[in-house]
C-alpha cells in the first residue's frame, strides 16, 4: 500500500508542479508530456477493456492491471470508473461527429456528403473499438452517458437538419427527411466498424485494404447521391 501511495504522490507531483525555486519551462513540459502519456495509456487500457466486456463488465482493477499501473495511481488521473468512461465517450464523439459539424450550408451538398463519406469511414477503420464502445452504450440505452449524449447530439443535429433543408429549399437536393438522411449516412459507415467481423467474414477484405476502403467509399457515394439528388 506505500508503494502505491507512493507512486500516486509521484504523480501527483508530475500533475501539479511545486515551485520550489521555480521548475525551467522545460521541465515542466516534460512533467506534463508524461501525465498526458500516462492518461493515454490509462484510457487505452479502458477502451479496449469497456468496448469488449461493457461498463458493468469492467472494473477498475481490471483497467488498472491492463495499464500497467496501481489503482491509487489510476484513481488519481480519474476519480471512479464512471468519470473514466464518460472521458471515453466525449473524446470519442469529438473524432464520431466531426463529419457531420462540417456541414455548412455554402458546400455543394454532394461534395459535404462525399467528404462526410470519406472522413466517416476513415473513423471507421482507425477506431473500431470506439466505435463498438458507442455502439453498447446506445443498445444498452444510455445508461451512463445517455443525458450528456442526447443534448450534445440533438444540438447538433437540429443544427445540420437546418441546413440540409436550406438545400432542399435551394432545389439541391431532393425533398428528403433530413432526419433520416442522417441516420442513413451513420448507418451506413459505421456498418464498417461495428460489424467488421461480418464484413471480412464476407469479403475477405477490411477498411485497411486501400483498393476496398476505395470500392466501398465510391459504392456508398454513389447509392446515397443516386437517391438524393434532384433527378
Amino acid at each position: 500500500m506505500a508503494k502505491a501511495n507512493d507512486k500516486s504522490r509521484d504523480d501527483a507531483d508530475l500533475a501539479s508542479p511545486r515551485k520550489r525555486g521555480g521548475p525551467s519551462e522545460a521541465t515542466q513540459a516534460r512533467r506534463q508530456r508524461q501525465v498526458d502519456e500516462k492518461r493515454r495509456v490509462i484510457l487505452g487500457a479502458a477502451l479496449e477493456l469497456f468496448s469488449t466486456f461493457g461498463f458493468h463488465g469492467t472494473s477498475v482493477d481490471q483497467i488498472a492491471e491492463r495499464a500497467d499501473v496501481s489503482k491509487g495511481n489510476l484513481l488519481y488521473y480519474f476519480r471512479n470508473k464512471d468519470e473514466l468512461y464518460a472521458s471515453l465517450l466525449r473524446e470519442l464523439l469529438v473524432v464520431w461527429l466531426a463529419p457531420l459539424r462540417a456541414f455548412d450550408p455554402a458546400q455543394d451538398p454532394a461534395d459535404a456528403i462525399r467528404g462526410y463519406i470519406h472522413q466517416k469511414l476513415i473513423a471507421s477503420r482507425d477506431n473500431p473499438a470506439e466505435s463498438r464502445l458507442f455502439c453498447l452504450e446506445i443498445m444498452q440505452g444510455a445508461p451512463i452517458f445517455g443525458d450528456e449524449l442526447i443534448a450534445n447530439l440533438k444540438r447538433l443535429v437540429d443544427d445540420k437538419r437546418t441546413v440540409i433543408e436550406q438545400w432542399i429549399a435551394q432545389g439541391k437536393l431532393a425533398p428528403v427527411t433530413p432526419h433520416h438522411l442522417i441516420f442513413f449516412l451513420w448507418a451506413t459507415t459505421q456498418h464498417y466498424a461495428d460489424f467488421s467481423f461480418q464484413v471480412e467474414g464476407l469479403t475477405g477484405k477490411t477498411l485497411r485494404n486501400r483498393a476496398f476502403f476505395a470500392e466501398v467509399e465510391r459504392s456508398l457515394c454513389d447509392i446515397v447521391l443516386a437517391g438524393i439528388l434532384p433527378h
